[in-house]
């Protein structure tokens, strides 16, 4: 476990677990105001493709409630493997308190020890970076839809990887 603080709030970051599920699925929905993103996590969980053990993660609240939530999954890059950042979700009401970067990081950390090579995420141009997220088209990686090139962003975390230029397949839940 790794414990990481920020505006004075330590957050205790761990591995997610089965006792996790229904929680997290309440909070993505509120985080996004919508069902889909808390039904992806779901689909997720059950593509043996996507799903990559030990890379979802949550932020617990002092309390002991889930504040903030992090998932990453397999995802390709012109049938490269890489990885997928998405999604992050923090729990309304515990927004901008930290628990979402503390999240980022532990999950981002667990993904370079378990060995991955590059991560990709979709998201606002003005929160990644960060994490040391730049613009993946610095790469030569694209989306495969109509897509803002600056909200594709990719983070390299092992600099002895190569990546591969090319268009970057989600697993078939995201839709796209």
């Amino acid at each position: 476990m790794t414990d990481h603080t920020e505006h004075s709030t330590a957050w205790l970051t761990r591995r997610e677990t089965s006792a996790d599920f229904a929680e997290v699925h309440a909070l993505t929905a509120a985080a996004f105001e919508r069902a889909e993103e808390a039904d992806l996590v779901d689909a997720l969980r059950a593509d043996a493709e996507a799903w990559l053990p030990g890379l979802s993660y949550v932020a617990e609240a002092p309390d002991g409630t889930v504040a903030a939530y992090a998932l990453i999954t397999r995802c390709h890059v012109d049938g490269v493997p890489a990885a997928a950042l998405a999604p992050v979700a923090v729990r309304p009401g515990q927004q901008r308190r930290g628990a979402g970067s503390a999240v980022v990081r532990a999950v981002l950390d667990a993904a370079r020890a378990r060995g991955e090579g590059l991560v990709l995420v979709l998201g606002h141009p003005g929160y990644y970076p960060r994490f040391g997220f730049g613009p993946a088209s610095d790469y030569g990686v694209r989306p495969g839809f109509d897509v803002p090139s600056e909200h594709l962003m990719a983070l390299v975390l092992d600099d002895s990887v190569s990546v591969t230029p090319g268009t970057i397949r989600y697993p078939a839940a995201f839709g796209v």
